[in-house]
């Protein structure tokens, strides 16, 4: 996610300068052909670019409205995984309690090994969410090296299991049920009462709900019929800019044809950004930020002071 107020124009201009390059020579060339060569071009009417704006600028605006709305979904399901996170690990620290004192060290166990695993279901989701690959844009490379792997969670689970969660094609939904079978065997051990493992269930049955709605995000993309016409529709009107203004204005032609065009491709270039939340982009939900909030906050509920370093943001950007 990007912080900074000012965008990089080296940034802009890799996603730009294909389309930029374009519109420069096709305005230097009907120019050149108009005003040099004293050629015949075709000459259009301002209402004829004039009604071509009003529309396109209505369907671009849809078209981010609706992929912010999927950007600002994503970061509200990741909110709700902060907040039950906390919930989780004060219910295992208050409600699972021994009735016998010599099974206390046991059940202390208990609860390491139940908050370990949910910050590895954690990680676990981050990178199951954004697949096993590397942020690569740009200028940027260097501050994401190695940020999106499984082996985040090998820390936080006994060898065995992080074993078997290694070869699973849902982990994360491994370590749910992982968390399940515990809460069964506090429940048989009587650590915890009928009520307080139908609480626990609860913030599982959550933790599978925010998992879910994630997975509806990712797995179910955006209208692809929306992002192929924005791009057509944005070729099109900048194609007939030139067309537009060389009687009028001659030479100023090139750099009117140029903004204008530039404007309505950024327009259609933050929506295509912004509708994919989970891709482990620039502009995405900074995934791995919050699962570190998670852990840090998760380790300093049960007191342990190993806190995960920070990303650095210096340059700009959460991840």
């Amino acid at each position: 996610m990007i912080v900074r107020r000012n965008l990089k124009w080296n940034i802009i201009a890799h996603y730009t300068w294909k389309q930029m390059l374009y519109y420069t020579i096709l305005s230097i060339v009907v120019y050149l052909l108009h005003n040099h060569y004293k050629l015949i071009v075709l000459h259009l009417p301002v209402s004829t670019i004039t009604v071509l704006s009003t529309a396109l600028a209505i369907f671009l605006g849809f078209k981010n409205n609706n992929a912010y709305d999927r950007w600002w979904e994503a970061r509200k399901i990741w909110g709700l995984l902060v907040n039950y996170s906390r919930a989780w690990a004060r219910q295992v620290i208050t409600m699972v309690i021994p009735a016998d004192p010599e099974q206390a060290g046991e059940a202390r166990d208990l609860q390491k090994r139940m908050i370990n695993r949910h910050i590895a279901f954690v990680h676990s989701l981050r990178v199951f969410l954004r697949g096993k690959h590397h942020y690569n844009e740009t200028g940027q490379k260097e501050i994401y090296k190695d940020t999106n792997e499984y082996s985040d969670a090998k820390d936080f689970l006994i060898p065995k299991e992080y074993e078997i969660f290694w070869h699973k094609k849902n982990p994360p939904n491994y370590l749910l049920e992982r968390q399940g079978e515990d809460l069964q065997k506090a429940f048989k051990l009587g650590w915890i009462s009928d009520f307080r493992f139908v609480k626990l269930e609860e913030t599982l049955v959550e933790f599978n709900n925010i998992q879910g709605r994630s997975e509806r995000i990712k797995n179910t993309p955006f209208p692809r019929q929306y992002s192929f016409f924005s791009r057509v529709f944005v070729f099109i009107h900048a194609s007939l800019l030139p067309f537009v203004f060389i009687e009028e204005i001659g030479w100023a032609t090139i750099p009117l044809s140029i903004i204008i065009s530039f404007v309505f491709l950024c327009l259609d270039l933050v929506g295509e950004r912004a509708e994919d939340p989970f891709e482990n982009r620039l502009e995405d939900v900074p995934l791995t930020a919050l699962s570190l909030t998670i852990e840090t906050n998760l380790k300093e509920q049960w007191g342990d002071d190993n806190f995960p370093v920070p990303k650095d943001t210096r340059k700009g950007v959460v991840l």
